[in-house]
C-alpha cells in the first residue's frame, strides 16, 4: 500500500486574481528600453512607471485611486536628459523616489500628496558621479537616507542623500553590475556582474568578502538576500535554460539547490516577501508568475503554484505588505505592465472563512520609520528594520494601508542629515507631505548652519514672483490692446459724423445760391455759383485732411 504525504503549509492554496479592467490603469506608454529593469515601483501611496518620453527621460506617478484610462497629457516626472532606466521608492518616506538614467545622473524627487498637477522637472537633489548610464538604484533597508547606485562604468556608489555626499565607493567589479541587494539589517551587500560571478561585500569598507561563479550562462543574473541570511539567485545555464539557486553566504560556490525551470530569453526577477518567505519569479516577456516557499527542510525551495495570464508582461511591481488589504487575506499585490499599455493589478490571497484578522498570515511587517541614521550606519552601527503589527496600526481605506504618522519633510542641506519627520501635519492632511528643499549637488561642501528650511523655499518665492510678473505683463498688454480698439472705434465714428455733416452743408448752400440766382443779375449769379463751388471744394479738402 502506497500513499503520498502532502506538505503542510498555510500557503499551499495561494491563488491570484486579476482585478477588472476599470480597476486597473490603461493607456500608459511603457518604456521600450532594452535595459533589464522592472520599469515599475509601488508603495502604499503611489505607483510609478517608466514611460516613453520625447526629448529625454520620464516616468509617470499615479495615486492608487486614479484608475482607468490615463490621459495622454498626464503630468510626468521629466527632468532627465536621457531615458530613465530604474526607479525606487524610499522605504522610509512614501513621497520620495529616486531615479537613474542614461544621462549618468541620479535624481531624488519629492511627490506631493494626491499626485502631480503639472510636469515635475526640479528634483530635490542631483547625485553626480557616474561616467556612464546608471541602471540600478537601491535604498538601504534600515538606515535613513542611504542610497546605492550602480552604472555601466562598473562603479557602485553609496550616497547620503541628505548631503549629496558619497559614503562608500566600490570599484572592484570588472564589468557591468546586473543587480545588488542588502541583507536584512544592511550589513552585507550581494552583487551579480556580467563576468558571471556573485560577490559579497562589506558595504561600509567596500571590502570583498567572498565571490564565486553564479550561473554559467552569459545573460543577466539576479541575486537577493533572504531574511534569514541565505541568498537566492536566478540566471541561465550554458544551454540558455533558466534556473534558480539557493546558496549560503559562507559557501557561495556550492549551491544548496540548483533547479532548471524552462527555456526562455526573458530575465527572471525574484520578488521576495520577507514576512511569508515566499519568492515570486516574474520573467520579462512571460505570461506567468511562479511562486515558491522557502523552508528549512529539503528541498528548501517548494513550488506552490503558477498564475497564468494571456498577455506577456513588460514589467512588474510588488506592493509592500503594509499596502495589502488584510480584510480579504491578501498577502501580495502585483502591478503588471503589458505591451498594450495596460497596468494589470493582480491580488494574491489565501482563502479563509473567518473575517477576523489572520495573525498567522500577517506577522509584524516593515514599518515606514528608519531604525538608524546615515551617520550611525557609516560609523559601524547595524540595526534590523523597524516592524509593526498591521492589526494595531492598519486602517483600511480603499483596500490598503494608509500611513498614520505625521508629516514627513524632506529637505537637502549641505552638511546635515535631513530626512526628518515633522510632528505637526499640514492643513488637515492625513498623509505624508514634503516641503521643498534646497537644491544641492554632489560637490556641495559648505556648511549650512542656518535655520531649518521653511515650507516655501527661496526658489519657490522666486517662482511665485515670476508668475506675478508674467500676469502683470499680460494685464498691461490686454489693457493697451483694449485702448487701441476703443480709439479705432471712436475714430471711425467721428469720420462717419464728419461725412454726414459735409453732405448736409453742401445741399443747403446750393439751395441758397439757386434762390439768389433767380432774383439777381446774370453776372452776379455766375459769381455766386463760382463762390459756391469754391466753398464745396474747400470743405472736401478739409474733410480729407481730417
Amino acid at each position: 500500500m502506497s500513499f503520498r504525504v502532502v506538505r503542510a503549509s498555510k500557503f499551499r492554496h495561494v491563488y491570484g486574481q486579476s482585478l477588472k479592467r476599470e480597476q486597473c490603469y490603461d493607456n500608459i506608454r511603457v518604456s521600450k528600453s532594452s535595459w533589464d529593469s522592472t520599469f515599475c515601483a509601488v508603495n502604499p501611496k503611489f505607483m510609478a512607471i517608466i514611460v516613453e518620453s520625447a526629448g529625454g527621460g520620464a516616468f509617470i506617478v499615479l495615486p492608487h485611486n486614479k484608475v482607468g484610462r490615463i490621459a495622454a497629457d498626464h503630468p510626468l516626472v521629466g527632468g532627465h536628459k536621457g531615458p530613465v532606466l530604474d526607479i525606487a521608492w524610499c522605504p522610509h518616506n512614501d513621497n520620495v523616489i529616486a531615479s537613474g538614467s542614461e544621462d549618468c545622473v541620479v535624481k531624488v524627487w519629492q511627490i506631493p500628496d494626491g499626485g502631480l498637477s503639472r510636469t515635475l522637472t526640479e528634483p530635490v537633489v542631483d547625485l553626480v558621479f557616474h561616467q556612464r548610464r546608471v541602471g540600478l538604484v537601491l535604498w538601504h533597508p534600515s538606515a535613513l537616507n542611504v542610497l546605492l547606485t550602480a552604472g555601466s562604468d562598473n562603479q557602485v556608489v553609496i550616497w547620503n542623500v541628505g548631503t549629496g555626499e558619497i559614503l562608500v565607493h566600490i570599484d572592484s567589479h570588472p564589468d557591468i553590475v546586473y543587480s545588488a541587494c542588502f541583507n536584512w539589517d544592511g550589513s552585507k551587500l550581494v552583487t551579480t556582474c556580467k563576468d558571471k560571478k556573485i560577490r559579497i561585500y562589506d558595504p561600509r569598507s567596500a571590502e570583498l568578502e567572498s565571490e564565486a561563479m553564479c550561473h554559467e550562462g552569459s545573460k543577466a543574473t539576479r541575486a537577493i538576500f533572504l531574511r534569514h541570511g541565505l541568498i537566492f539567485t536566478t540566471g541561465f545555464n550554458r544551454s540558455s535554460e533558466r534556473q534558480y539557486s539557493l546558496r549560503a553566504p559562507d559557501a557561495l560556490s556550492e549551491p544548496i539547490v540548483m533547479v532548471e525551470l524552462d527555456t526562455s530569453n526573458g530575465v527572471m526577477f525574484p520578488l521576495y516577501d520577507a514576512d511569508t518567505n515566499i519568492i515570486y519569479l516574474c520573467g520579462k516577456g512571460d505570461s506567468v508568475i511562479r511562486y515558491f516557499e522557502v523552508t528549512p527542510e529539503p528541498p528548501f525551495v517548494h513550488y506552490i503554484n503558477t498564475f497564468q495570464t494571456p498577455d506577456p508582461q513588460r514589467g512588474i511591481g510588488l506592493m509592500p505588505k503594509r499596502g495589502c488589504d488584510v480584510t480579504t487575506c491578501e498577502i501580495a499585490k502585483f502591478y503588471r505592465l503589458n505591451n498594450n499599455g495596460l497596468c494589470q493589478v493582480i491580488s494574491m490571497t489565501v482563502p479563509r472563512k473567518s473575517d477576523l484578522f489572520q495573525e498567522d498570515l500577517y506577522p509584524d511587517t516593515l514599518a515606514e520609520d528608519a531604525a538608524i541614521t546615515a551617520e550611525e550606519w557609516i560609523a559601524g552601527k547595524d540595526a534590523d528594520p523597524l516592524t509593526f503589527s498591521l492589526k494595531d496600526r492598519v486602517s483600511i481605506v480603499q483596500g490598503g494601508y494608509v500611513s498614520s504618522s505625521g508629516n514627513n519633510t524632506l529637505s537637502v542641506s549641505k552638511k546635515a542629515n535631513i530626512l526628518n519627520k515633522a510632528s505637526a501635519s499640514r492643513g488637515g492632511g492625513g498623509g505624508n507631505a514634503l516641503s521643498g528643499g534646497n537644491h544641492s549637488s554632489a560637490n556641495n561642501n559648505e556648511a549650512n548652519d542656518g535655520p531649518p528650511p521653511a515650507v516655501f523655499s527661496e526658489k519657490d518665492h522666486r517662482n511665485i514672483l515670476d508668475e506675478i510678473r508674467k500676469l502683470k505683463a499680460i494685464i498691461v498688454k490686454q489693457e493697451n490692446r483694449i485702448r487701441a480698439l476703443e480709439a479705432k472705434v471712436n475714430s471711425a465714428g467721428d469720420e462717419t459724423d464728419a461725412r454726414n455733416s459735409n453732405k448736409n452743408g453742401s445741399g443747403s448752400t446750393a439751395a441758397a445760391t439757386s434762390a439768389a440766382a433767380e432774383s439777381s443779375h446774370a453776372s452776379e449769379s455766375a459769381n455766386d455759383h463760382a463762390t459756391s463751388a469754391a466753398s464745396a471744394s474747400a470743405a472736401d479738402n478739409a474733410h480729407d485732411e481730417d
